[in-house]
């Protein structure tokens, strides 16, 4: 099925510039204005709230589900449907968020994704029953997975190129500190609430807050340009690069963009039908499935859901639990500061292969502790040192690299569509692992559990070094040309 706008397009002719090597080059070195850059962070930082949503709804429940285990009776499977009821939703929204976002911009996507956390916090703030807890964590699901397709594509196309990576991975920064920020609100509510019953609930309603200031700061952003040229409105493409650009990087910047808009209409790439039919794709598609999984069979939402519980089973009081856990909330910020700063200097695939084996060995020394050390205050110490540990290589490396890569590698007039299928894929996987996490402890032990993940570690590994190709230092055009030629 073709993802392409049924709108007529607008034309307009982009100026005449040229759009070889030597014009890019000449165009990346101009500075652009204060003004240029200011306009640039303001669009940065609105659109990553959709980063901010998705982590405070995916951390919220860290905190919020032991008390919503008393206050609706929860049993374990109950608690992994809870969990992993936003998990499904945010694979049908990343596929659905992509087409949308391809079909109708990304604009205007994050504008209905906005609505949507909205309701779907308010909706699991009043929920009265489990069964309409989980319809409202599916909701919110849909929003979170719509979010984390359409937020990197629109930051990743608004980027100039030598700053792809930072801005991108500002999103990045923007999840880990909406999970800091659950983690932080739940302790601070649960020491202010006590024991009262509906604490949860105040825990939950917080992420109303930054759902509208999305939903009004999107209202002024502009148009992603590389959308608005794909769909023939190069002057209006035109106009946005002149907000974001200097003026001779805006001309050479677009010329650029509508000869490949003309070639991949000419090629009619967009969806399902054209994505069988075109073998390269086809394969790049795969490779995205692949980099999918691998951030998430390292296990790092067991993490970030049950972090509370891992903890109090590895001897940590409840309250000291939580507020133990926000030590994982400010690693993961930190580390994905150093990871922004990394992306710039690095390349992506001995990055995330860095991250790969700090993750498997800090998981290897979580089994080896919670199975060798007796319980108490020493393990709960040892278990604690290596999810930070965890968390300093998976959001410094792991997790930034992933969403960044799977924004950049798919061609113009897919790119969204095509994050959006191997979203899917990552939600997928992420679901089955929310889902199955707290009976898997249950039978076979926390000990064996991790010594699983990392073995998972290992293969993941070997994808990467064999597998994942190199983004960095690339334009989004140039970098299509070259994934064509690799896998064609």
């Amino acid at each position: 099925m073709d993802v392409r706008d049924d709108t007529p397009a607008q034309p307009a002719d982009p100026p005449a510039q040229p759009a070889g090597p030597a014009a890019v080059t000449a165009a990346v070195s101009d500075d652009p204005p204060p003004a240029v850059r200011r306009r640039l962070r303001v669009i940065t930082l609105v659109a990553t709230f959709g980063g901010l949503l998705f982590g405070y709804d995916t951390g919220v429940i860290n905190g919020a589900l032991p008390y919503m285990t008393d206050d609706l009776g929860l049993t374990a499977v109950t608690e992994g449907m809870v969990t992993s009821s936003l998990l499904l939703g945010a694979a049908l929204g990343a596929v659905t968020g992509g087409r949308l976002s391809d079909r109708r911009g990304r604009r205007r996507t994050i504008l209905w994704l906005a609505v949507l956390f909205f309701v779907g916090a308010l909706g699991c703030t009043l929920a009265p029953t489990t069964a309409v807890m989980v319809v409202a964590r599916f909701v919110l699901g849909l929003a979170v997975g719509g979010a984390s397709v359409t937020v990197p594509v629109y930051l990743a196309e608004v980027s100039p190129a030598e700053r792809r990576g930072a801005l991108v991975t500002r999103n990045e920064l923007m999840i880990v500190t909406g999970q800091l920020l659950a983690f932080t609100s739940n302790a601070l509510i649960a020491r202010v609430g006590g024991e009262s019953g509906g604490v949860w609930r105040w825990m939950l309603v917080v992420a109303t807050l930054p759902a509208v200031v999305l939903w009004f700061g999107m209202l002024v952003m502009p148009e992603s340009p590389r959308w608005l040229a794909a769909k023939g409105r190069f002057g209006e493409a035109f106009a946005v690069l002149r907000e974001i650009r200097s003026e001779r990087r805006a001309g050479t910047e677009l010329s650029e963009v509508s000869a490949l808009s003309v070639r991949d209409e000419r090629e009619k790439l967009g969806g399902w039908r054209d994505m069988r039919a075109v073998p390269w794709v086809r394969r790049l598609m795969l490779v995205g499935f692949g980099i999918a999984i691998v951030q998430q069979v390292t296990g790092v939402n067991t993490i970030m859901y049950y972090g509370t519980q891992i903890l109090t089973d590895a001897g940590f009081t409840a309250d000291s639990a939580l507020t133990a856990n926000i030590a994982n909330g400010v690693i993961s910020v930190a580390a994905t500061v150093v990871g922004i700063w990394l992306l710039g200097r690095v390349d992506r695939r001995p990055m995330l292969m860095t991250g790969q084996l700090g993750t498997t060995g800090a998981l290897l020394l979580i089994g080896v502790f919670s199975l060798t050390l007796p319980e108490g205050w020493g393990r709960a110490c040892a278990v604690l040192a290596m999810t930070v540990t965890f968390l300093a290589f998976q959001q410094g490396a792991i997790s930034p690299v992933t969403w960044l890569t799977l924004s950049e590698i798919f061609p113009m007039r897919m790119r969204a569509f095509g994050m959006g299928v191997a979203a899917v894929v990552l939600w997928l996987t992420n679901f089955a692992i929310g889902l199955v996490f707290p009976s898997l402890v249950a039978r076979i032990g926390i000990s064996s559990t991790f010594f699983l993940f990392a073995a998972l570690g290992v293969l993941s590994l070997a994808f990467v070094k064999r597998y994942m190709p190199e983004t960095r230092g690339r334009t989004l055009e140039t970098l299509e040309t070259e994934l064509k030629a690799r896998f064609s």
